[in-house]
């Protein structure tokens, strides 16, 4: 199906997450810094990702203050940055790429870059591009009433966090809001690939999905095929970013094709098995 055209009402996350359930797959969702490891790159890499079967992209905005970030992504971030990476270049590249397919995107920043390139032009233009999501990585639930309710009033779909630490009743406010999916942190501290995931996180997952309608993808530390299936045993996604950026600085698209395409056949193995 070609795409580039804004998401309609029978395109969401919510809508696309919902056929996957009932199909028993599990989204494979990488994080790309945009820019990085050069702009010229950025549209094979994305081409690649969708290739190698991600299901939506997480196309991150350069920023030089990240708050979230470990080294690996502030680096990436710095590298755009030093390349004159903006939000806008941003867009029009996500508008490029979804004129050429049917994968998602999500994108990824903080609110300074937006504020700066104004809220309403902003949603207009990401609605232009077909983006389906927004991850405002510092902007809590409650933090500014009347951005998100421009948000919540547009086509895209504004994504939330949760973290181990948050209390149960937090956590069912944050959940009430989202929308798409919740991005669930899967250990304390910023981003960068680990050797293992917490034995509890399976546990946690399963009590989120609990009270939530919303489907929760995990994030923060998956590097390898066997964590990725680890956490899609009880996440309806997997977000992979570090471990992706490191893939690409050493061996570029064809690195991140296979990557991708590793993980996700460890998720379809974990499918198989189950049904």
């Amino acid at each position: 199906m070609e795409s580039g055209l804004p998401t309609t009402s029978s395109d969401t996350l919510d809508a696309r997450f919902a056929a996957w359930r009932a199909a028993g797959h599990h989204a494979l969702i990488p994080y790309l810094t945009c820019g990085f490891p050069e702009p010229a790159a950025t549209p094979a890499i994305l081409d690649a990702l969708a290739e190698g079967g991600a299901d939506i992209i997480e196309l991150g905005v350069p920023f030089s203050d990240p708050v979230a970030d470990g080294p690996t992504i502030q680096r990436s971030s710095q590298i755009a940055l030093g390349h004159g990476v903006t939000l806008a270049d941003t867009l029009r590249i996500i508008g490029d790429f979804r004129r050429r397919g049917d994968t998602p995107v999500v994108l990824f920043t903080y609110l300074n870059p937006l504020l700066r390139y104004g809220v309403d032009r902003f949603i207009d233009h990401a609605t232009a591009a077909s983006v389906h999501g927004v991850l405002l990585t510092d902007l809590p639930v409650g933090g500014d009433e009347e951005l998100e309710a421009k948000f919540e009033a547009s086509p895209l779909q504004l994504i939330r966090l949760i973290a181990p630490t948050t209390p149960p009743e937090r956590t069912r406010a944050i959940a009430a809001r989202a929308r798409g999916f919740i991005y669930y942190i899967a250990r304390m501290g910023v981003t960068g690939a680990s050797r293992e995931v917490r034995a509890s996180l399976v546990e946690e997952v399963a009590a989120l999905r609990a009270v939530s309608s919303v489907p929760v993808a995990v994030g923060f530390g998956i590097s390898t095929p066997a964590q990725a299936a680890l956490v899609a045993s009880a996440a309806d996604g997997v977000i992979v970013g570090s471990a992706l950026i490191d893939t690409i600085e050493k061996g570029g698209a064809d690195a991140a094709r296979e990557m991708m395409r590793s993980m996700r056949e460890a998720m379809d193995a974990l499918k198989e098995r189950s049904s």
